[in-house]
């Protein structure tokens, strides 16, 4: 079989069993293609690849000057790759089963303490028509730990005001319902009765929870520059985004004793590894469940 039949249906089965979006498929597929060059410049066919040869093309990415990052993300397409040609009988044994990645450095997120987050929540400003929106918001941003793209496309028929949960459409358009803290949802329930309702909403626009004043759904650079904005008149130094309330979201509930997995399945991550950025993964100490251990929940 050809490397590009390979390839094909490795890409394939990226977009149907996997999700993946067009885009990361096009990143694994190039980083196969790589591999292919690689082999065959050393005369080895796919289906004879051993596990030393694996690692002479590993080491050769770094002798390139390939990050620790990038050499990592590129074992990882190897690794799914050299699955997917076991379970579909190509090969008969994994070459890639015991490859390893270089050891990477992972920093824990810039994060607010909930004092700061407090801070926050205090320097708005509700004289204004657009203090109460920026509130809720807050809320929904640090109740749920949306990504900024999530919030922004937050719509009122995905909220299950009697179930307490969200609908929310996360990377490669994956669909995850995330619980939501009662403050952040009697926030919007009061934002959509109260305030929102007197804006002139534009055609299309009209199922979309978080709006400006013109009555069109928020822009992310709107909420990112509101965010900066309150976080000056709070006094609060730190070079904060959107984003870091998702990281203050998961290192809140961490600190509480929530469940790791459980806070995986919140934030909408793909891999356990991701999230495990947040602690130091004392077994141990992660217990219960979510919104038992959310700050804002315990009040």
């Amino acid at each position: 079989m050809s490397s590009a039949s390979y390839i094909k249906g490795f890409a394939q089965y990226l977009k149907l069993e996997k999700g993946l979006s067009e885009n990361s498929i096009e990143a694994y597929k190039a980083d196969i293609f790589k591999l292919y060059q690689f082999l065959q410049n050393e005369q080895i066919k796919i289906e004879s690849c051993t596990l030393k040869n694996l690692e002479s093309f590993v080491n050769n990415l770094a002798e390139i000057g390939l990050s620790p990052g990038s050499q990592a993300r590129i074992i990882s397409g190897i690794k799914s790759f050299f699955k997917f040609l076991v379970m579909d009988d190509y090969i008969s044994v994994n070459p890639a089963q015991l490859l390893e990645a270089p050891k990477l450095s992972r920093k824990l997120p810039d994060t607010l303490s909930i004092e700061e987050i407090e801070q926050l929540f205090g320097a708005i400003d509700f004289s204004k028509d657009e203090g109460y929106r920026n509130y809720t918001m807050l809320e929904t941003l640090y109740s749920c730990g949306l990504r900024v793209s999530e919030l922004v496309n937050l719509q009122l028929s995905n909220v299950f005001w009697d179930e307490s949960f969200i609908r929310v459409i996360g990377k490669g358009d994956k669909e995850r319902f995330v619980p939501i803290g009662g403050k952040a949802l009697k926030a919007i329930k009061i934002y959509a009765n109260e305030y929102r309702v007197h804006l002139q909403i534009q055609p299309g626009h009209e199922d979309f929870v978080f709006l400006n004043r013109r009555g069109k759904q928020l822009t992310r650079v709107m909420i990112f520059t509101i965010i900066k904005n309150l976080a000056e008149v709070a006094g609060i130094k730190k070079n904060i985004s959107p984003h870091t309330f998702r990281h203050s979201f998961a290192t809140h509930l961490l600190e509480g004793g929530a469940d790791l997995r459980a806070i995986q399945e919140m934030l909408g991550h793909e891999s356990i590894t991701t999230t495990e950025i947040y602690t130091h993964i004392d077994r141990n100490y992660l217990r219960s469940v979510i919104l038992d251990h959310h700050p804002r929940n315990r009040k």
